[in-house]
């Protein structure tokens, strides 16, 4: 058996700023933008060169998401992002002006850092050792 996690959900105030913020600060590719109806869309992104897990991008429809817009986690880093070349990427995250959280340190499993989506997820950006 073979299996795979296609998608993960992010909870987001509006779309556009979600796709802008991704495709434009973060250089991820937009795979699908689809209207489902008058106020829903299905709206995939995903790092450059990513074939499995993706973002699903979902504006919150009620209070009770709107209450978990950038806090999915209650605080805790929410997602990982691997790279294979962390001084290009962070260098990226500052010269985006993306809120870094927690500066570069070099940990057993590779360098790792701490950045805030435009909501205030926390992301790892890590480059694995070895």
């Amino acid at each position: 058996m073979k299996q795979h996690i296609a998608h993960i959900a992010l909870v987001v105030d509006d779309y556009d700023e979600a796709i802008a913020f991704y495709t434009q600060k973060l250089h991820f590719d937009l795979l699908e933008d689809t209207a489902l109806s008058e106020t829903k869309r299905w709206v995939l992104v995903a790092p450059k060169g990513a074939t499995e897990c993706r973002l699903l991008l979902a504006k919150a429809a009620n209070d009770e998401q709107q209450s978990r817009v950038g806090n999915q986690t209650g605080g805790r880093v929410f997602l990982f992002l691997y790279t294979d070349n962390f001084a290009r990427d962070y260098q990226n995250l500052l010269d985006q002006n993306i809120q870094i959280v927690r500066p570069p340190v070099v940990e057993p499993y590779g360098t790792v850092a701490v950045f805030a989506d435009l909501y205030g997820n926390l992301w790892d950006l890590i480059e694995p050792r070895g």
